[in-house]
């Protein structure tokens, strides 16, 4: 399949999967080599056909949108928002736990893939921010729709180049090499719960000091879609709450519930 005819089948599937095409136009190479797999596993001469085979096979669109994801992780992703997260916005939503007399701090990473973003949470609280406030607890929730890619999580193993933007003294601190990979030592995945859960369809039921949505729902997403997403981010977020979004990314129009906390890095607070 030429480059050509997956961009107009693209243009054509997405916004019946509430996707949008903007969205995916730096990272097609990669959803148009799945999407060709596909059509030869159904031994389909061309993408036309894979068209009209949808039309025909409704659950087969169910399969074409497990192709459409995309996941590009690694620890301490984009490091001006976690030193952000590490300097600022983590005290400042522990100290706000503290003073309402909770015993412990929450945080949901949705599309949590191979589980960088989250442990990455972790390794920030253990490493730095647990001694400042040792009467929280840290419970951290990490959802995605990939079973996949949540098995990767909850072994927490990964290739060296996966935690090169980390600090060495955290790698050495809390990783054990393992052959050829870096392991998370079980202390540092202590607290972590990761759910199968689709964003779309599904969230947790507790409440959260802290929502990370990055690089998903409003990068890939239809904007009717995102603002329904929003609204049930909203639901799950304590007043005063940050949101983490990508630094790229924007919140649909008109959106209400949440004010800049620091824009240039993506955060949001929730009104309290």
């Amino acid at each position: 399949m030429n480059d050509k005819d997956c961009i107009a089948f693209l243009q054509w599937a997405l916004p019946r999967l509430q996707m949008r095409w903007s969205g995916f136009r730096k990272v097609r190479k990669q959803v148009c080599k799945r999407i060709d797999r596909r059509r030869q596993e159904l031994d389909l001469p061309h993408v036309t056909a894979y068209r009209a085979y949808l039309a025909s096979n409704p659950a087969e669109w169910s399969t074409l949108d497990s192709l459409c994801r995309v996941s590009i992780s690694r620890f301490y992703r984009d490091r001006g928002v976690f030193d952000h997260l590490r300097q600022v916005v983590l005290p400042a939503l522990a100290e706000l736990a503290t003073s309402r007399g909770q015993r412990g701090l929450s945080a949901w990473s949705i599309g949590c893939a191979s589980g960088e973003e989250v442990y990455t949470l972790s390794l920030i609280w253990h490493c730095e921010l647990k001694a400042r406030f040792p009467n929280l607890g840290l419970h951290l929730v990490a959802t995605d729709a990939d079973p996949t890619m949540l098995q990767r999580a909850q072994r927490a193993c990964y290739p060296p180049s996966s935690l090169k933007e980390l600090p060495p003294t955290w790698r050495e601190q809390a990783f054990d090499r393992v052959d050829q990979e870096y392991c998370l030592r079980a202390a540092y995945r202590s607290g972590v719960e990761f759910r199968h859960q689709d964003i779309r369809r599904q969230q947790p039921e507790e409440t959260f000091h802290l929502v990370l949505a990055r690089n998903l729902a409003f990068t890939y997403f239809a904007e009717s879609l995102q603002q329904q997403i929003l609204a049930r981010i909203n639901g799950r977020l304590l007043p005063g709450g940050g949101l983490v979004i990508g630094k790229t990314e924007s919140l649909p129009a008109n959106v209400s519930g949440v004010t800049p906390w620091f824009p240039p890095q993506g955060i949001f607070r929730r009104v309290a």
